[in-house]
């Protein structure tokens, strides 16, 4: 990721303000961390996915080769 820095930031935040105005960035900001959260549950539901599929192969391969 880029190291943007203080300045950069803002940098951004008025260049936010001026193009979408002071009424409309707190919807707007609500709007990106609503979709962030939904993002990083989806991350974090696909890697539990993963950890279980990988905790079932491994105690499949204890089984047959205990057998």
């Amino acid at each position: 990721m880029a190291n943007i820095g203080v300045p950069g930031l803002i940098l951004i935040l008025v260049l936010a303000l001026i193009i979408f105005g002071p009424n409309k960035l707190p919807e707007l900001g609500k709007a990106v961390g609503d979709t962030l959260r939904v993002f990083k549950q989806s991350a974090n539901g696909a890697m539990d996915d993963e950890e279980k599929t990988a905790a079932e192969k491994s105690n499949e391969q204890e089984t047959t080769t205990a057998s």
